[in-house]
């Protein structure tokens, strides 16, 4: 059975403040990890695509274009 967000705030608030503080530190790291990951693979990608560029497989466009292209697209 899942515990709602709220039941584990619930839960977190009845401790005191040096288990709140580790608490804390615990899920704050956990955000840190997730970004690093995410920063990474964004890196991986934009490295892959600045190497597809050097090889003349893709040609850029300018961002004024593509926003106005959206704009023309049916919402």
């Amino acid at each position: 059975m899942t515990t709602s967000p709220e039941a584990v705030e619930r839960q977190a608030m009845a401790l005191d403040a040096e288990d709140r503080a580790r608490l804390a530190e615990v899920l704050l790291e956990s955000l840190h990890t997730e970004v690093e990951g995410i920063a990474r693979d964004w890196k991986a990608e934009i490295e892959t695509r600045v190497a597809a560029y050097g090889r003349g497989e893709v040609q850029l466009v300018e961002a004024a274009d593509v926003f106005a292209e959206a704009r023309r697209l049916p919402r």
